[in-house]
């Protein structure tokens, strides 16, 4: 644990890592949360120490977003909106070797439930604009800067929240950068960098199997937990097919060119595992997953309930929701009912443009020789909400990693840690661009 004496030696965004990851904005999901209004107030304070004006928004007690608008230099141009969200998922403590909410510093990175998703980009944002307004000067175009919450429970109660009762917020945006992109990667010895230009559209479902309540010693086939049990098993055991898009298949096409590989003598999968930990993002990008997450059923041991649940992280490719949905209909059969809890759109953009230009001249700038590659994500986050307002929203969180760090298995997983020097180069590369574009 680093003491406040240690702030001198850390680089300001560590610092503000960790003093958000300490603190503890677990979103439980379906409305439970520990809230965001703490971690809000201190952005807000860093925003308005460098100069700006904000706004906080409540859609539910403690559930805040924060919202600024930082003036550009040329204000003809379209404005750019830069987020990220103070939400993190749950973190039990007896699985960690650290504090999950300690922002401990070993081993020269910053560990914590939060570290990579997202408050170190909640940090490099709060420091480059700091860099920026510091010495007087100004990005290139107006910026929107926002800090939703909830976005970990989809963003209802944040980035959908603002966009459907706040839309003026965003006046004048088409474009926004955020998670989860820009980070290297390995391929055989060279280091490259994945640039998120699309996510898979998501589904989570409610599975509801009925039957008969009776003394758990009795003869009864028409069991709830049983009936519920075959229709998790068919889903969670469903392989899907590998079905490409636009941009996986450019992402392929560049990777078989990089690694000097014939695209038709190894398939997809291959291909993909060859990237190393990256794999663990890009390989569910190429088919649809639907993963049982949760089980709910029973009340004592010698009882036999009459309802059983389960939920079901459904995530597809863009536009496939309805297809899949059907499927996952016929794969459960009559017996169960299935219950939409939250659906949201799969997006892609094309990869290229001015601002596509910008981030690959300014990691080239940073990292030069360094191809850029685009990827889509298998997750999601809060573009989709703006892409309600026609904003196209790209993943450009710029980390320059160690090959040895299994990035995508940071991600809500166990023992969360971002190295301080990827820090640095994120704050530096994310200056540069809102400098420059």
């Amino acid at each position: 644990m680093t003491s406040a004496t240690d702030d001198m030696t850390l680089d300001e965004t560590a610092v503000i890592a960790r003093d958000l990851i300490r603190f503890d904005t677990t979103n439980y999901g379906e409305g439970r949360s520990n809230g965001e209004r703490e971690a809000a107030e201190y952005v807000a304070a860093r925003l308005e120490g460098i100069g700006l004006r904000t706004q906080s928004f409540e859609s539910d007690p403690g559930r805040t977003s924060v919202v600024a608008r930082v003036e550009g230099r040329d204000r003809s141009k379209p404005a750019l909106v830069v987020h990220g969200h103070l939400d993190v998922v749950p973190a039990d403590p007896r699985n960690w070797t650290v504090d999950p909410f300690g922002g401990v510093i070993k081993d020269g990175m910053l560990w914590g439930r939060g570290a990579v998703d997202m408050k170190n980009m909640d940090a490099m944002i709060i420091a480059a604009l700091g860099d920026i307004l510091g010495c007087g000067r100004q990005p290139a175009r107006d910026l929107v800067v926002a800090f939703f919450a909830d976005e970990e429970d989809g963003g209802r109660r944040g980035s959908h929240h603002l966009v459907e009762h706040h839309p003026e917020l965003f006046a004048g945006a088409t474009e926004a950068i955020s998670e989860v992109g820009g980070y290297s990667i390995e391929l055989d010895g060279r280091r490259a960098y994945l640039m998120q230009t699309g996510e898979k559209s998501l589904v989570w479902v409610k599975l509801i199997a009925r039957g008969r309540a009776a003394h758990g010693s009795r003869l009864i086939r028409d069991n709830a937990i049983t009936k519920l049990a075959e229709a998790v098993v068919a889903i969670g055991r469903r392989e899907w097919p590998i079905q490409l898009t636009a941009t996986t298949t450019q992402l392929l096409a560049e990777l078989a060119r990089l690694l000097d590989v014939d695209p038709e003598r190894v398939g997809p999968d291959e291909l993909v595992l060859r990237t190393g930990t990256a794999s663990g993002f890009i390989l569910a990008t190429l088919r649809t997953t639907t993963n049982p997450t949760l089980l709910n059923a029973g009340y004592k041991h010698n009882v036999i309930p009459d309802t059983a649940e389960a939920l079901i992280d459904i995530r597809t490719l863009p536009g496939e929701e309805d297809s899949v949905l059907a499927q996952v209909r016929d794969l459960v059969g009559p017996d169960i009912e299935i219950e939409i809890m939250h659906r949201d759109v799969g997006l892609e953009a094309a990869f290229d443009g001015p601002l596509i230009d910008a981030i690959v001249d300014t990691l080239d700038t940073h990292d030069p020789g360094a191809p850029v590659l685009p990827y889509l994500l298998s997750g999601g986050t809060d573009n989709k909400a703006l892409s309600l307002l026609g904003i196209t929203g790209y993943g450009f969180a710029p980390l320059r990693l160690p090959a040895e760090l299994d990035f995508p298995g940071m991600f809500h997983g166990v023992d969360e840690r971002v190295p301080l020097d990827a820090l640095v180069f994120g704050r530096t590369v994310l200056r540069d661009l809102l400098l420059t574009y």
